[in-house]
C-alpha cells in the first residue's frame, strides 16, 4: 500500500494525513441526487471526483465501503422546511405517482454515471427505504433534549445545541453571524429559533408522500436521511463524508449537529467537498440560461456549445481541474482539452507495439513516483495528468526511435499507463474498441510502402491523404513508416 496520503479536510480547514479508523477498511458517504429531474453537470462533476477518490483508495489497497444515497422524499423547494416536496410537485405536474418520477430519474442518473464510466457505489440506499431508522434517530434526539415537537412536527434546537457544541464548526461561522444573515421565513412561528430545522414535518392533507410516526402522519427532513443512512451502514463515526461545496453551510452543518446530538460524535473524520462549475466565468445556473445537461454536452445541442464532446473527453476535462477548484466550461478550453485527451490516448494505443532495447534512456520509476506523489497530495489529478503527458512524450519518442527503453522500464511504463489512465482516472479510449484496427492500418501502410517501392507515388499520396481525412497521420522516417491518430 502506498503510504502518506494527504487530504484537505473541510472540518479542520487544512490538509491532513489520511488515517482510517480501521485500516484497511474505509467508510465513505457521499450525498447523492434528489431524483426529481435530470442530473446536471454540477452533480456529475461531484460524482466523477468521488469516483476518482474511490478508485484511488481501492488501488492503494483500501477496502472501501462507498455509500451514496438517493433522495426520493423530504427535499422541499428552496432547500427549506417549507414549500412542496420536489418529487411530489413534479409528480402532480406530470400526473404520475411520485415513485414513477423517482424511478425515471434514478434510472437516468445511473445511465449518465455509467456513460461517464463511474463505478457504482457499494450501497445506494433510498430515503423512503429508511423511514424507520429516521424516526428512531428523531426519538433519540428528542430524548436527549436537542429537539422539540410542535403540532406533529419535530424541530432541532440549534441554540441549545450550540450552548455545548460548535454548530458552525464545518463552515467556520459563529452562531451570531448565522443568525444575523438568516432571513425570516414562513412557518417560523412554530420554531423556537430562526436556525432551527425540521427533523420530521407534519404532512398537509394534500401531501402525497407521508408515513405514520409517533407525532402523526408526516415525512422526514432532508438533512435527517443522510444522518440515518450513514449511521446505519458506516456506524456512528466513519472516515470520509463528501458532497458539493454548496452543502457545507446548511445540509452538512445540520448533519453534524444531528449526529453529535444523537451519538455524541461527529459522523466523519474527513469532510471532502467539490467546487462549483462555471460557464465562461459565470456560475452555471438555469436562471442565467447557461446551464446544460450531459446529453446536451455529448450532442452539442445547446446554444452555448459549438459542438458535442464525448463522455470520456468530458470526464478528462473535469479531471484536468483539481476537485477543490472552480471548473470553467468554455468552448476554447474544451477544444484544448479534447486535443490533450486524444494525445494521451494515442500514446496509450502505441504502447502495445513498442520494442525494448538492451539499454535505456529513461527511468520510469521516477515518473511512477511522481504520479503517486500527485495523487497522494489531495488527489491532485491535474498534476497526475501532466505526468502522464510526460509518459506520452516518452512513448512517442520510443516509438519514433528517438529514445531507447529496456524491457524492465518498458514493463513499468505499461503498468504506469494502465494503472493511472484506466484504473485511477477511469478513462477509456472510445475510438479503439476494435482490436483489429491497428492490424488494418499496418496492412494499409504496407500497401503504401509497396506503392512507393513501385514508384507509384500517386497511389502512395492517395493512401496518405485518405488516412489523414479519417483521422490518421502517417510519418515517414529512415526506420520506416508509422501511423498515429490526429
Amino acid at each position: 500500500m502506498k503510504q502518506n496520503l494527504f487530504v484537505y479536510n473541510t472540518l479542520t480547514h487544512k490538509k491532513e494525513e489520511f488515517k482510517p479508523l480501521a485500516p484497511p477498511h474505509v467508510g465513505m458517504y457521499v450525498c447523492g441526487p434528489t431524483v426529481y429531474s435530470d442530473v446536471h453537470m454540477g452533480n456529475c462533476r461531484t460524482y466523477i471526483s468521488f469516483d476518482l477518490i474511490f478508485r484511488y483508495l481501492q488501488h492503494i489497497g483500501y477496502q472501501v465501503r462507498y455509500v451514496r444515497n438517493v433522495t426520493d422524499a423530504g427535499h422541499l423547494e428552496g432547500d427549506t422546511d417549507e414549500g412542496e416536496d420536489k418529487i411530489s410537485k413534479k409528480a402532480k405536474l406530470a400526473r404520475l405517482e411520485p415513485m414513477e418520477i423517482v424511478q425515471k430519474y434514478t434510472v437516468g442518473f445511473r445511465e449518465v454515471m455509467s456513460t461517464f464510466n463511474t463505478l457504482p457505489p457499494s450501497i445506494e440506499p433510498t430515503a423512503t427505504g429508511h423511514i424507520i431508522e429516521q424516526i428512531e434517530m428523531v426519538k433519540v434526539i428528542l430524548e436527549k433534549g436537542y429537539a422539540y415537537e410542535v403540532d406533529g412536527s419535530v424541530y432541532f434546537d440549534v441554540e441549545k445545541y450550540n450552548s455545548s457544541q460548535d454548530y458552525g464548526v464545518l463552515s467556520g461561522r459563529n452562531l451570531d453571524d448565522l443568525l444575523t444573515n438568516t432571513r425570516a421565513l414562513g412557518g417560523q412561528q412554530e420554531k423556537h429559533g430562526r436556525l432551527d430545522f425540521a427533523l420530521w414535518i407534519k404532512a398537509k392533507p394534500e401531501h402525497l408522500m407521508k408515513w405514520p410516526s409517533p407525532w402523526g402522519l408526516g415525512f422526514p427532513g432532508w438533512h435527517l436521511e443522510c444522518s440515518a443512512m450513514s449511521h446505519k451502514y458506516l456506524g456512528e463515526q466513519f472516515d470520509i463524508h463528501g458532497g458539493g461545496l454548496d452543502l457545507v453551510p446548511t445540509h452538512h452543518t445540520n448533519e453534524i449537529a444531528q449526529n453529535v446530538a444523537c451519538c455524541g460524535k461527529t459522523p466523519a473524520r474527513y469532510w471532502i467537498h467539490t467546487n462549483m462549475l462555471t460557464v465562461n466565468g459565470q456560475k452555471m445556473s438555469k436562471s442565467l440560461g447557461n446551464s446544460f445537461l450531459p446529453g446536451e454536452l455529448f450532442s452539442g445541442d445547446n446554444a452555448i456549445l459549438n459542438k458535442g464532446y464525448s463522455p470520456m473527453m468530458a470526464r478528462f476535462f473535469m479531471l484536468q481541474a483539481h476537485y477543490r477548484s472552480t471548473l470553467d466550461f468554455g468552448n476554447e478550453a474544451m477544444d484544448a482539452s479534447e486535443k490533450g485527451f486524444k494525445r494521451l490516448m494515442n500514446a496509450f494505443d502505441l504502447l502495445g507495439g513498442l520494442k525494448h532495447s538492451n539499454t535505456t534512456d529513461v527511468n520510469i520509476q521516477i515518473l511512477t513516483d511522481k504520479c503517486y506523489a500527485a495523487m497522494n497530495d489531495d488527489f491532485n489529478s491535474p498534476v497526475l495528468i501532466a505526468e502522464l503527458f510526460e509518459a506520452s512524450r516518452i512513448i512517442n519518442s520510443v516509438h519514433d526511435g528517438k529514445l531507447k527503453i529496456d524491457a524492465t522500464n518498458l514493463e513499468m511504463l505499461k503498468n504506469l499507463m494502465n494503472t493511472f489512465v484506466l484504473d485511477v482516472l477511469g478513462l477509456k479510449n472510445e475510438h479503439t474498441e476494435n482490436e483489429a484496427l491497428p492490424k488494418v492500418l499496418d496492412f494499409i501502410v504496407n500497401l503504401r510502402n509497396q506503392a512507393k517501392t513501385d514508384r507509384d507515388y500517386a497511389t502512395s499520396d492517395k493512401i496518405r491523404d485518405g488516412l489523414q481525412k479519417v483521422g490518421f497521420q502517417l510519418k515517414d522516417s529512415k526506420e520506416g513508416t508509422t501511423w498515429s491518430k490526429i
